[in-house]
């Protein structure tokens, strides 16, 4: 468990790259990997409004032979949330408006292979998994 503290999402983020590393991602995939694990702890730290203030990580190399995919799970004790009901954000809306940001959940959609987000009044998972 991390506790949420400034910067341990970049504490995590290292871990990922390693393990991406490892499962033998290209330079690039390694860096999309970092990117959206740095996402899914922001997302917990700034919108669980867990009481315990911790981030639960767990990390799997996929592969039965050789390392093929690695699977990361992000999860928050907070309140919750309903993931259908999350609006895409929109560019332009974006640009116009005070506030720039909302784009967490888009864009791990876009770096990860396979995301799945299960949330409730128990906290929030975000499961990603890439292949390399």
């Amino acid at each position: 468990m991390l506790p949420m503290a400034p910067d341990m999402e970049l504490v995590a983020s290292q871990a990922a790259s390693a393990l991406a590393g490892f499962v033998g991602m290209s330079p690039d995939r390694v860096d999309e990997v970092r990117m959206a694990v740095v996402e899914a702890c922001i997302n917990a730290f700034e919108h669980s409004h867990a009481a315990e203030r911790k981030v639960d990580i767990t990390f799997r190399v996929r592969g039965i032979d050789r390392p093929e995919s690695l699977e990361i799970t992000v999860h928050d004790n907070g309140v919750g949330f309903a993931p259908g009901e999350v609006e895409d954000p929109h560019i332009e809306e974006k640009l116009r408006g005070d506030r720039k940001r909302g784009w967490g959940l888009k864009i791990i959609q876009g770096l990860m292979d396979e995301v799945r987000i299960q949330s409730g009044s128990r906290g929030t998972t975000v499961i990603m998994s890439k292949s390399r």
